[in-house]
């Protein structure tokens, strides 16, 4: 019994010895472990940082959407600019290559463009957080990178509707180190009329070692309309980012951009037509 009694105390110092070293490892890492609240308010924060610091850099924009038959590929929609900084210090968006579009079943609508400045890279800054509930889902590991991960939803999506604005319904996982967003996967609202968009996921990467932008889009998704489901795919490739220094004025990403001439040995940029209904 006294040998039973002095192994059983072993084990229990030996139990709280190991609870107290992984409890000191997570403060190690994050200072203080935080609890879900600060968390939020932390990746919120760094989300707005984040925001205002990529309206001061350049980058690529590559956008392609194709309608699919099974593997077979029905339309085409491809179009590739840059996000610069004219002379004058202003941000604008200089189209490269935009060949007329093939789809047949789809339209792609200003809002669509829109989209690919606010919903597809989804910053959840602290501005935008009283718009949205969040609620922690877990724990993930991505690419070695230890992330929290969180539901977003509109707290009042008929409210936003009404007023016009877009948002994200989906997930974000968010890295446990500078709190900022290294995945998104969801979709965009509202809905109105007959206009689909499809679910998607965009992944970033760390740049210059500040930031955690976006660097690439994917979505292979059936959009059902009223007559017809349309299978979608879409890639949109964000590359070369690189700050603009001096004196600037910036524009939001989703400022409306500046016409640019296309160039010389290129066909001329088309405007997205108004929806229809298919």
């Amino acid at each position: 019994m006294c040998l039973s009694s002095r192994l059983a105390r072993i084990l229990a110092v030996v139990a709280a010895i190991s609870v107290m070293a992984s409890g000191a490892e997570a403060q190690i890492r994050g200072g203080i472990t935080p609890n879900e609240a600060d968390i939020i308010r932390r990746f919120t924060e760094a989300e707005s940082r984040l925001r205002e610091a990529r309206t001061s850099y350049m980058f690529k924009q590559d956008v392609l959407m194709q309608t699919m038959a099974g593997q077979a590929v029905t339309g085409v929609f491809h179009r590739v600019s840059e996000i610069i900084f004219t002379d004058d210090g202003r941000r604008t968006e200089r189209i490269t290559y935009f060949p007329p579009s093939t789809l047949k079943t789809l339209v792609v609508t200003q809002t669509d463009l829109e989209d690919l400045g606010i919903i597809q890279p989804f910053a959840l800054t602290a501005e935008e957080l009283p718009k949205y509930n969040v609620q922690m889902a877990g724990r993930e590991t991505i690419d070695e990178i230890q992330t929290y991960v969180f539901d977003v939803a509109p707290r009042d999506p008929a409210g936003m509707a009404k007023r016009g604005e877009r948002y994200f319904a989906g997930k974000v996982w968010v890295e446990d180190q500078d709190f900022m967003i290294v995945k998104v996967a969801g979709k965009a609202g509202p809905e109105i009329d007959n206009n689909r968009y499809p679910r998607f996921e965009t992944y970033r990467e760390n740049i210059d070692g500040k930031y955690w932008f976006p660097t690439y889009t994917y979505a292979d998704d059936v959009l059902q309309f009223e007559r017809d489901d349309v299978p979608v795919r879409l890639v949109v490739k964000y590359t070369n980012y690189r700050q603009f220094t001096g004196n600037i004025t910036v524009l939001p990403d989703d400022g409306e951009p500046e016409p640019q001439p296309p160039p010389d040995d290129l066909p001329p940029p088309i405007q997205a037509p108004p929806p229809v209904k298919p």
